[in-house]
């Protein structure tokens, strides 16, 4: 009996496609980091009233003056992102905002330097989100990353935002909270977190095309879809963060009367509880996004307006725990409104011009950040709980204007 020969023209099995490295998860702890520097102060307005002696229109300011910051670093980031790249303006971005921090950290000393701090903290933020944002979009897609859709890739920027900013705030409460020298400790996590995520990108490779850095023959301006933008998108854009700091700078100031030797604490859990519903609404996101175009902003849109009428009822009756679940209605409209933002600004505009509109978009974001500022005025004229009841009549109105919109593009 012969025994069989084994075969030799059988082709082999094709190998499995290797692994895209996930560069877009590395540059993404950046995106933590800026959300982090932009709350850690937030958790800390209390202790810089009882310690420092600060006064609510001085620690309003000093709110405030971050967003004077955060525009210039949005509009010139844009520009500069396309054309010297988005890793160099991301990575200088990041290193003024350890500047930042260092400086708030002698602010105890020197109360002046809060002032600059603030101002450079939110520089920093604001050129890191416009060029860290399209990084990561850019990273998470073909040929970088295997992102599912355009929509995912764009969305992750929000995520990586929002944990910074969960975290960030109530880290910043905890040591303030329990640990000496509150005002200079409470600081150095950020420090530390800058340093391991310059660490994690430090490998990433820059996605911008040759053609569009400065050693290349400029393109004419492109006009991407404006009137889209202005009509479904640059509406809603404010609410992004107007509704998260009304939750975390204004709210715990008007029902923490009872809560002696636990408000910073309470703040903390403030910050770190609004951008964390944020963080959870991301399934619920893409679930409405792949329903209909504007579900995503409506219902955002919808728990804006319901967050700021608990938190009317929360006031009247100082009640610190409806004011948490204000906080977290609030916290996942900002969730859903970020995500169609972002996922909107990628799908109306070209890859070439995608960082200027991408820093449009976050300039008209941050305008919300002047909305503490703004109840802290108004109640003056009326009571707390009439003027969070007139902007939630104001998120309705939006809602209807975005409707309005829709139907006309």
């Amino acid at each position: 009996m012969t025994t069989p020969s084994l075969r030799t023209d059988i082709p082999a099995a094709p190998a499995p496609p290797a692994a895209r490295p996930r560069h877009w998860l590395r540059a993404g702890w950046l995106m933590t980091a800026s959300g982090w520097s932009a709350n850690q102060f937030s958790a800390l307005l209390g202790a810089y009233r009882s310690d420092l002696g600060l006064t609510d229109a001085t620690t309003t300011g000093l709110f405030a003056v971050y967003v004077l910051g955060l525009i210039p670093g949005l509009l010139l980031a844009g520009p500069a992102a396309d054309r010297r790249g988005r890793r160099p303006v991301t990575f200088a971005a990041l290193a003024v905002s350890v500047l930042a921090t260092c400086l708030l950290m002698a602010g105890p000393s020197a109360v002046w330097l809060l002032w600059p701090g603030r101002f450079l903290t939110g520089l920093g933020a604001g050129t890191l989100l416009t060029a860290g944002s399209v990084w990561i979009k850019e990273l998470s897609a073909a040929p970088y990353g295997t992102a599912p859709t355009p929509g995912a890739a764009a969305r992750r920027s929000g995520l990586f935002l929002s944990a910074g900013f969960a975290s960030g705030g109530l880290a910043a409460a905890c040591i303030a909270e329990w640990a000496p020298h509150p005002m200079v400790l409470a600081y150095l996590p950020h420090l530390v977190l800058a340093a391991a995520a310059a660490l994690s990108a430090a490998r990433t490779p820059e996605t911008a095309a040759a053609h569009h850095r400065a050693d290349a023959p400029a393109e004419p301006a492109p006009a991407p879809s404006p009137t889209a933008f202005r009509r479904l998108v640059a509406p809603m854009a404010p609410w992004v963060f107007a509704a998260p700091t009304i939750a975390f700078a204004v709210l715990p100031g008007l029902v923490d009367a009872d809560l002696d030797g636990w408000r910073t604490v309470y703040a903390g859990l403030a910050t770190a509880v609004t951008p964390g519903t944020g963080l959870l609404v991301a399934p619920l996101a893409r679930r409405l996004a792949a329903r209909h175009r504007m579900a995503t902003a409506l219902c955002g849109l919808a728990a804006v307006a319901a967050g700021l009428l608990l938190g009317a009822l929360a006031v009247a009756r100082t009640d610190p725990a409806s004011a948490l679940f204000a906080a977290a209605l609030l916290g996942g409209g900002y969730g859903l409104c970020v995500a169609y933002g972002l996922t909107e600004v990628a799908a109306l505009t070209p890859p070439h011009a995608l960082a200027r509109r991408t820093a449009r978009f976050w300039a008209l974001c941050y305008l919300g950040f002047c909305a503490p500022y703004a109840v802290t005025l108004l109640t003056g004229v009326w009571s707390p709980q009439a003027v969070l009841t007139g902007a939630a009549a104001l998120a309705l109105l939006t809602l209807a204007a975005l409707v309005r919109g829709a139907a006309r593009t």
